[in-house]
């Protein structure tokens, strides 16, 4: 069963309004937690939502269909404090080699996952480094050897910095590096070509129907994340940070940020 969205109608109103400097108090149903279409449009119109996509999501008429994942992918949640959070595990086939995206809550799924499939954990990518997403590093560094990395503009003690932009290989994938800021200075989206789908890591940057709360540069952030996100192939399996995966073509047409 796919884990829930992560944000509700409100949550989303609230990230929106938060992002650009304005009061939602003038909706005060909607502020209170109180679902008002009518309230709801003149809010979506002010904001710069999709209505359509919003009402869909407050009235429960869209979930993001469970993906299959391809061959070299596992995905990984675990609690932290009042919600979960997710890690990603991706791999070469023919050489085992294999690359984890941020830590999680608790890496022994992943720890038993790499044993299981005979993988040796070669590169530890991560997509930013609020606690959630970090919280296992040292444990997963320790256990596997693994070389880690970071975005330049978010420099983690054990981790060498880069600057995003940059393609590492890994037996045959390629994994491509892209700055998707906003949620954190350093906020990176992986794209990872090699499997049998094209699959990307987005982190805070996107969520399935939501993004991650953006702290700054609210405009700028949303045009980077079309960038360097939405302009992929449709088909492209979308890996978050918290909530269910989707893909480039239901969020382009569900995602209340970007329908």
């Amino acid at each position: 069963m796919a884990p829930a969205l992560e944000d509700t109608w409100s949550d989303i109103l609230g990230k929106a309004a938060r992002g650009q400097g304005i009061d939602l108090g003038a909706y005060p149903t909607l502020a209170a937690g109180t679902w008002d279409p009518h309230a709801a449009e003149k809010a979506c119109h002010q904001f710069g939502l999709s209505f359509p996509a919003l009402r869909d999501l407050a009235e429960g008429r869209w979930q993001p269909a469970e993906p299959r994942l391809p061959g070299g992918l596992t995905a990984f949640s675990s609690p932290f404090g009042d919600m979960t959070v997710n890690a990603y595990l991706v791999w070469d086939p023919a050489t085992r080699q294999a690359a984890a995206f941020d830590t999680g809550a608790d890496c022994s799924a992943m720890l038993r996952e790499l044993e299981t499939r005979n993988l040796k954990l070669e590169t530890l990518f991560l997509t930013h480094t609020h606690g959630d997403h970090v919280y296992e590093f040292d444990r997963l560094r320790e256990k596997t050897g693994g070389h880690a990395f970071v975005c330049h503009l978010e420099p983690f003690e054990g981790a060498e910095s880069f600057e995003p932009g940059r393609t590492f290989a890994m037996g045959g994938l390629h994994i491509e590096s892209r700055l998707t800021s906003g949620h954190s200075p350093g906020g990176t989206t992986y794209h990872v070509h090699g499997l049998q789908a094209p699959v990307t890591i987005t982190g805070d940057a996107l969520f399935a129907g939501s993004v991650g709360g953006i702290k700054k540069d609210y405009a700028d952030s949303l045009a980077m994340i079309r960038r360097e996100i939405l302009s992929r192939q449709e088909e492209t399996l979308l890996c978050p940070g918290h909530g269910p995966m989707t893909t480039v073509a239901q969020e382009k047409s569900h995602n209340p940020f970007f329908a």
